[in-house]
């Protein structure tokens, strides 16, 4: 079971070689579990040697278009090409019809001869309140964090909590640093792969690089940072981080080093 990060960059990510953080796992089996499908998606499936042909499975955190942006390029690529199956797409069941019917139905509604449904391109399972799915006999629950407060409600967004080889390992995706919701999944994890904004002017939408330079150190050593924005970095390391993920790295977890679990893409077979 491997992870690739097929990007590590924030949503407008431009001219640094990087692209969004989308991530695919690769099973034993070589079934693709593709994490998150932003609108870079087939540029950086491009560039890491894979396109949709590869694409099996699409888990969905929330409706940001670096998260969501991509389905439309698989759901056409796979639907009008005979060698593929329909795609699995699984997502938390509050966010399945909004998807749909503000995302993605008006460029994909119409086909030639038919009017579409989400049904037409993705096998669509829709995970109930604190819920999970299961691929390739790996659990995976679904955490919900917070991502932005609109005043009205919070945006529906979704991290994953998982356990690979006995590895426990927690993405957050797109979050603030809330504490009392992220807290305990630090805590039981052994691998946590952190969203981690560090441009000059914070958003407050996601977890600013200067917080979390401030949480205990037993949490820091099993962080690796994603999700920042192009230029100067901080120097994760000797803030006591693993370190900022790069575009192409990989996790293998069959011998997974947490501190140097890092390899180039071009060494895959």
């Amino acid at each position: 079971m491997k992870l690739i990060f097929l990007g590590s960059g924030s949503a407008f990510t431009v001219g640094a070689d990087n692209f969004q953080s989308n991530m695919l796992l690769v099973s034993d089996r070589d079934r693709k579990l593709l994490l998150d499908c932003g609108t870079d998606i087939r540029f950086s499936l491009h560039a890491a040697g894979f396109s949709h042909l590869d694409i099996t499975d699409i888990y969905i955190s929330h409706l940001h278009s670096d998260h969501a942006g991509g389905l439309e390029y698989i759901g056409f690529s796979t639907k009008f090409d005979p060698r593929c199956e329909k795609p699995n797409l699984y997502l938390s069941k509050e966010m399945a019809g909004e998807l749909w019917n503000r995302t993605l139905s008006g460029g994909m509604r119409s086909i030639e001869g038919e009017i579409a449904e989400i049904d037409t391109f993705f096998k669509v399972c829709k995970v109930p309140k604190a819920g999970s799915f299961t691929w390739e006999e790996i659990e995976f629950h679904l955490i919900k964090v917070i991502h932005v407060n609109n005043g009205y409600f919070v945006m529906p967004s979704y991290g994953l909590f998982f356990e690979v080889r006995g590895c426990k390992v927690f993405f957050t995706t797109d979050t603030q640093l809330s504490l009392e919701v992220l807290g305990e999944y630090y805590d039981r994890a052994d691998l946590i792969f952190q969203d981690c904004e560090t441009s000059q002017f914070p958003s407050k939408i996601h977890a600013h690089y200067d917080r979390l330079a401030e949480l205990p150190d037993r949490w820091k050593q099993k962080m690796w940072l994603y999700h920042y924005q192009p230029g100067t970095l901080q120097d994760a390391r000797s803030d006591g981080f693993l370190g900022y993920v790069k575009r192409g790295q990989v996790f293998d977890f069959a011998n997974l080093n947490l501190a140097e679990a890092s390899a180039n893409l071009g060494t895959l077979p």
